[in-house]
């Protein structure tokens, strides 16, 4: 049955998914947001359908999947009943040559036998228009070409090419070398170029760890975390995506299927603190260009909640029925409709991730006074919408209400222009910032109490809580040790805690009651619980958190907390930044280690 058990691998210009069996079930090319040349994963990929990549192992018992020490090359280990065994190498190449990144969009496999006479066929099945179409394709000594309207992929093997293309079943007796990509001929023996490739990409990854700023314990999860946080990162434009695919259910047969191949930007203030945290200033810099760019693009300030990676303001969605879904739980949809909402926590958002560049002088680019004078913009838009209706962060769609994680961010957005400008010897436009912020907060403080259930609640003058509430210490907006936060955080657990699982609310919605749990959300309440002085329960949890991941060291959006099942787009930054922060603050100091 198809599952999450999935391994990532990609070059920061896509990215490909790959099972257990080292079948690649997923992969967008020539970048994330492309048509998916793999599609298996929302798909029956039994015989006769496109859509996956594979060496088949006859009789296989099997197998065994790692990636390499702090590299993103994947290696399995397929075994079958007779003791004959193979290992399938996976990676896009990344390096770099000529003073750049060479990054294409390209899958490079190599197939060693280990043992015995191991049988095996190679069925290379790509698809375009989200399934419904199978390529033409031509041949020479060795290649094939895939011919699709948008795209023609060529295959470069050392193998037996009329094998790859009628799917004859063969002994596998030497290596075996299959280099998918641009329409290109090789000028080296393809096993070379793919050596050459592996060594360097190897090489980039494991340097790439050695500057990473990492504490003390459970350095594998947060190597493995950073890898793939980098991994969503669309290098060209700076973006960094959500998760590379699209229509993951969040619960079973929920309906909760949305693309999430584009860069949220709410997600901007927590992935610029996990990087800062990494010290990835470069990875950052170019996120914060990113960002930079959308900011300089809107005239009077506004921020449409999601932008395509690069800067895409229509984002129109639509449902394709050429593809079943995950496990036939459709809809499958491209585009996202969220786009089009008002959400009032990107303001905050911004401006708490454009911050950095007035603070850290590790980064190429300053902030100065021009860049202040565009945030200030949005600064106005923070004040003109703090206790106006929103969508808010969970994007409900067809209700609205003053939401008070949104005024929050709202209020953080003034108050850190205000910061910014006394840090720029604007003393007028902080005094003008701060009186703003000071203002803001103390409705915020009085509208989002309810003294009846003692508790911050998620909406202006509700009764319910959310578990954004978990964030507030993180804006500054108050002290962890306030009481007020001290029993909101009793409330959360009393209303959200499903055992070790934290839901993101527990009222119904445009769909229903939510089933699961956020992942992200259970790393916050570790979060919570740490800045509170319950370190050891935090631990515990983190523990618990880890434990979930799956065989490769990967998160989704969310859990079941009846199964421990991961459901959601996959693998998620959001969940991967979440366990980054968790380790850097629940960790043993350094020095305190030996």
């Amino acid at each position: 049955m198809t599952s999450l058990n999935l391994a990532v691998i990609g070059n920061c210009s896509f990215s490909a998914l790959l099972d257990s069996r080292a079948r690649i079930v997923w992969c967008c090319l020539p970048r994330f947001d492309s048509d998916p040349r793999f599609c298996a994963l929302l798909n029956d990929h039994q015989d006769g359908k496109a859509g996956f990549y594979d060496a088949e192992l006859f009789d296989m018992r099997e197998s065994k999947q790692r990636y390499r020490e702090n590299s993103a090359i994947l290696e399995t280990i397929l075994r079958d009943s007779h003791g004959a065994a193979i290992q399938i190498t996976d990676f896009a190449p990344r390096f770099k040559q000529f003073g750049r990144v060479f990054r294409p969009g390209m899958l490079v496999r190599q197939i060693v036998p280990l043992a015995g006479a191991p049988r095996i066929r190679i069925r290379l099945r790509p698809a375009h228009g989200y399934g419904r179409g199978r390529p033409e394709t031509t041949h020479g000594s060795n290649h094939i070409r895939y011919v699709m309207p948008d795209l023609t992929l060529r295959l470069t093997t050392d193998g037996s090419v009329s094998y790859i293309l009628e799917e004859v079943p063969f002994i596998l007796e030497t290596p075996l070398t299959l280099i998918l990509g641009p329409d290109e001929s090789f000028t080296l023996p393809v096993a070379d170029a793919a050596r050459g490739f592996s060594e360097k990409t190897n090489d980039y990854w494991q340097e790439w760890c050695r500057y990473l700023s990492l504490p003390f314990e459970w350095q594998e999860p947060v190597i493995r975390a950073a890898i793939t946080l980098k991994m969503s990162n669309f290098e060209d434009s700076g973006a960094i995506i959500a998760a590379p695919t699209t229509s993951v259910p969040e619960a079973p047969d929920s309906g909760r299927n949305w693309d999430y191949r584009y860069c949220w930007l709410r997600d901007s203030y927590f992935v610029v603190h996990a990087l800062n945290a990494l010290g990835v200033t470069r990875t950052m810099e170019g996120y914060l260009n990113y960002i930079m760019n959308i900011v300089a693009t809107s005239e009077d300030g506004y921020l449409q909640p999601v932008f395509g990676i690069v800067q895409d303001k229509r984002l129109d969605e639509k449902i394709v029925d050429s593809l079943i879904g995950y496990r036939a739980m459709g809809p499958v949809r491209v585009g996202n409709d969220a786009y089009k909402q008002v959400q009032n926590d990107g303001y905050g958002s911004v401006v708490l991730a454009c911050a950095q560049m007035f603070f850290d002088q590790r980064l190429y680019r300053k902030g100065d006074t021009a860049l202040f004078q565009r945030l200030e913009k949005l600064g106005a838009q923070a004040a003109r919408r703090w206790n106006r209706p929103d969508a808010g962060i969970w994007e409900l769609r067809n209700r609205n209400s003053v939401h008070t994680y949104s005024s929050v961010m709202c209020w953080a957005a003034c108050d850190r222009l205000a910061k910014i400008a006394r840090r720029l010897g604007l003393t007028k436009r902080a005094t003008y910032w701060s009186k703003k912020a000071k203002s803001m907060r103390e409705e915020i403080l009085e509208r989002s109490w309810n003294p009846q259930l003692n508790s911050f609640v998620a909406t202006f003058d509700g009764a319910d809580v959310d578990a954004a509430l978990l964030r507030l210490p993180q804006t500054g907006f108050l002290r962890a040790d306030d009481s007020r936060y001290v029993a909101t955080v009793a409330r959360i657990e009393k209303d959200l805690r499903r055992g070790p699982y934290l839901a993101r609310y527990s009222v119904a919605d445009d769909l229903g009651v939510p089933q699961v749990a956020f992942n992200a959300c259970i790393f916050w309440y570790i979060d919570a619980l740490a800045a509170l002085g319950r370190r050891e329960e935090a631990r515990d949890l983190f523990e618990s958190m880890l434990a979930q991941r799956n065989p490769l060291g990967l998160l989704s959006e969310d859990i079941d907390p009846k199964t421990g099942e991961l459901w959601g787009n996959f693998p998620q930054t959001y969940s991967m930044v979440g366990l980054i922060h968790s380790a850097m603050r629940l960790s043993k100091p350094w020095e305190d280690a030996f």
